[in-house]
């Protein structure tokens, strides 16, 4: 079947990664909370980034149907809410994994070896980015759906790098070498 490249570019394509999160649902209890979020703002749509932030923290990502729940309850067209998740780029489309992790990339960061940690932790957790797009769909899972990676823009440690985060424990001076290690943390 084929998609225009709007829907291409917002489709919550499906990850190993999935099985780690509910699918989006609307409970009580969230619409409640959306429904005090957007109370705090003179102009509904105001009210989009909290509740992006609401959702992805809840479903570990935001997918079209919660784009659609999300422009009703402001009253948008779910464009409105497209452009804003395809603008940021810390707002996910896809799940992650149960690990999601993200290497520094900044200059910093890449002198003292993200690139080559970056590397080393999709040849340990078999992740291939080949098919990665850096500004749609910038995550790799793993086949397994245990982890994630993709590059951060900084991460504010630089007398430290390399640095990632793993969801959102913070590491500091982890160099390829060191990735094993940080990986056997996140292992059961």
């Amino acid at each position: 079947m084929s998609h225009s490249p709007l829907e291409d570019s917002i489709a919550s394509h499906e990850t190993p990664g999935t099985r780690h999160f509910a699918p989006f649902a609307v409970t009580p209890d969230l619409d409640a909370a959306a429904d005090e979020a957007v109370s705090h703002y003179p102009e509904k749509r105001s009210a989009t980034l909290p509740l992006l932030h609401m959702v992805q923290h809840r479903f570990g990502f935001i997918s079209a149907a919660a784009i659609d729940w999300i422009a009703a309850k402001l009253q948008l067209e779910p464009i409105k809410v497209v452009e804003v998740v395809t603008f940021y780029p810390g707002f996910r489309q896809s799940a992650p994994g149960k690990f999601h992790i993200r290497v520094c990339r900044t200059l910093s960061c890449a002198m003292g070896g993200s690139h080559e940690l970056m590397d080393r932790l999709c040849e340990i957790t078999g992740i291939d980015r080949s098919q990665c797009d850096p500004h749609h769909h910038p995550i790799a899972v793993s086949p397994c759906g245990n982890f994630s990676v993709e590059f951060a823009e900084c991460l504010a440690s630089c007398g430290t790098a390399p640095v990632c985060m793993v969801n959102d424990d913070f590491h500091e001076g982890i160099t390829s070498d060191k990735a094993e290690a940080l990986l056997a943390k996140y292992r059961a």
